[in-house]
């Protein structure tokens, strides 16, 4: 009997619903197909938002802030609805269908994509001047954001299960398997970035130099084949069962809290209703009292079924549960000082990209594609993590004893770095607009003389920044969550994202109008040869390090609120 329990995983099933062998599921061959999809994945979006801002103002015509704001609401929503889709997984549809049926919904986008960009009737008629350009009409308009809202939504649904379905095919509790998890991680990250490398090189190039219906035709049918690939592994996957949504157990905590607000906590705690088991349970700490009030016990919280005497879980909360949400509570404040990154971020796939179309971008007989200026996001990505783990991190071992800088250490690099790279980008777009005014600006015909490597600094700036902070999130939102709400938190480091690429389409709003008034273009004019983008970027550089002020605020108050936790640990 022990022996044919060891072949099984405790919790985990097969396709069948049967208690997962050993031997038959999971491993590296479904964990493999699971990558595959995160790749076309990676490959479809990215290719599709880093090149999106050229063909919003050359094909359809549009006003350089409003294709900025069209690109940046696209990939937030995409990361808004990874909520949406973690939902949908934990409560309803499990990770597998949850990630078949939105690959299919992304598949039904990027095809929709192609042929709006194919049909002459669903894009404004050329011009063959900068001005009396015919602006996209509304029917037009529709297609488009028909194609990237379906991609968006897909690309929700996919990201908020892809990662978590492939560590499902490891058994945490086998130390094989458990060294395999963690190599899986490495190559999960790996193949994000191979898949954005693939997209702004080949996929852009493709884009720019044949035609963007062939590059989105490639990848609907690439997604397809992903889809098939995956499908064809139903019976080697392991399916974990759904313990429910944290969403709902964040909510009845919250709601029971404000239901018994009048009431008086007892002088005891230990008074507080707790039935957690002692491997699950989390001692009480006195931050955020006014939550404690869901574990008050009281008339009626308690319902007598036939198998005994239950709490009614919108009336009475255990103490671990109201402590798993103070945890989650103490991640807002660090939550909410690193959303300026990913607005910085955003200005680099959108108004830089629209630099680098002004600019030379040729090298013998070959032009390079302006999307494909990103490309040096993901050089600095690639080099600053090889650099950390080959070189920081043994050093600072030695130094000071820890492997490499803490979660809120690198949070703090990135912020830095972003900032510097807006000031970079300040000084450059300076540069470029005194070289447009003393040659009358660009024409379609021909690039300003300045070479477009004077963006470099701007993309490794911000591209090194990414690889700080987005680990260095990834890290802070994880280990300092509940067990029970790991997915939870990761939805909540997404947010971050999602919410940057939403303020950057506020600040563009906000900017265009106030220096926009009185007659003139202002700051974001339509044609950027005309405005004055280094203003933008200065400001969005004094923002940041007034972010960064707060932030060290916050980490300063977070790592005291550690101490104190680690405290009453030891009691």
């Amino acid at each position: 009997m022990d022996e044919k329990m060891s072949w099984t995983v405790a919790d985990a099933v097969d396709y069948k619903g049967f208690p997962a062998d050993r031997s038959k599921t999971g491993g590296w061959v479904p964990a493999a197909l699971i990558l595959g999809i995160e790749i076309v994945e990676r490959l479809s979006t990215m290719g599709i938002a880093v090149n999106l801002v050229t063909y919003l103002g050359g094909t359809m015509h549009l006003p350089s802030s409003t294709s900025a704001n069209v690109v940046t609401d696209f990939l937030g929503t995409s990361f808004l609805l990874c909520l949406l889709g973690g939902f949908l997984a934990d409560s309803f549809l499990g990770r597998f269908k949850t990630i078949v049926i939105f690959a299919f919904i992304q598949t039904l986008g990027t095809g929709t994509l192609a042929f709006s960009t194919k049909l002459p009737s669903l894009r404004p008629p050329a011009c063959h001047s900068n001005k009396n350009c015919q602006e996209a009409n509304g029917f037009q308009m529709g297609i488009l954001y028909l194609a990237l809202y379906l991609i968006a939504l897909g690309t929700g649904g996919l990201k908020s299960s892809v990662s978590g379905f492939g560590t499902d095919q490891f058994d945490e509790k086998d130390e094989v398997e458990k060294t395999q998890m963690a190599y899986f991680f490495n190559r999960f990250f790996f193949f994000i970035s191979l898949g954005t490398l693939t997209a702004v090189t080949v996929l852009v190039y493709i884009q720019d130099e044949i035609g963007r219906s062939l590059a989105y035709g490639i990848c609907t049918i690439s997604m397809l084949i992903a889809i098939m690939l995956i499908l064809s592994g139903t019976r080697r996957y392991r399916y974990k069962k759904s313990a429910g949504s944290p969403i709902v157990s964040i909510l009845q905590v919250l709601v029971v809290a404000v239901n018994k607000r009048r009431m008086n906590l007892p002088c005891d705690y230990g008074m507080l209703h707790e039935n957690s088991s002692d491997n699950s349970r989390i001692r009480h700490t006195d931050q955020f009292r006014c939550l404690d009030k869901a574990a008050i016990v009281a008339e009626g919280d308690i319902v007598k079924t036939n198998s005994g005497s239950v709490p009614n879980p919108w009336k009475l909360c255990t103490v671990t549960r109201v402590e798993e949400v103070k945890m989650m509570t103490r991640l807002l404040p660090v939550w909410a000082t690193t959303i300026l990154f990913w607005t910085a971020y955003a200005q680099m796939i959108t108004f830089s990209v629209q630099q680098a179309s002004t600019m030379e971008r040729s090298i013998g007989g070959f032009k390079i594609p302006a999307g494909s200026l990103t490309v040096f996001f993901v050089l600095a990505i690639l080099l600053t993590c090889a650099v950390y783990d080959c070189f920081v991190i043994p050093l600072w071992k030695k130094w000071k004893g820890t492997p490499g800088f803490t979660d809120l250490q690198r949070m703090a690099l990135g912020l830095i770095l972003s900032t510097l790279g807006m000031a970079a980008a300040a000084v450059v777009e300076m540069k470029r607009l005194s070289v447009a005014k003393s040659v009358g600006g660009t024409t379609t015909e021909k690039s300003l003389p300045i070479s477009v490597f004077m963006l470099i600094p701007q993309f490794f700036l911000v591209g090194a920044g990414e690889a700080f902070i987005y680990t260095g999130q990834l890290d802070f939102f994880i280990t300092r969550s509940p067990k029970s709400m790991k997915t939870m938190s990761t939805g909540l480091f997404l947010t971050t994202l999602s919410l940057g690429f939403f303020m950057s389409s506020f600040l563009v709003s906000v900017v265009k109008k106030v220096t926009g008034s009185h007659g003139g273009e202002g700051w974001l004019a339509d044609d950027i040869d005309h405005g004055r983008l280094d203003c933008f970027y200065g400001l969005l550089a004094i923002l940041g390090v007034i972010n960064f002020v707060v932030y060290l605020g916050v980490a300063a108050w977070n790592k005291k609120d550690d101490n104190a936790i680690d405290n009453v640990e030891m009691v």
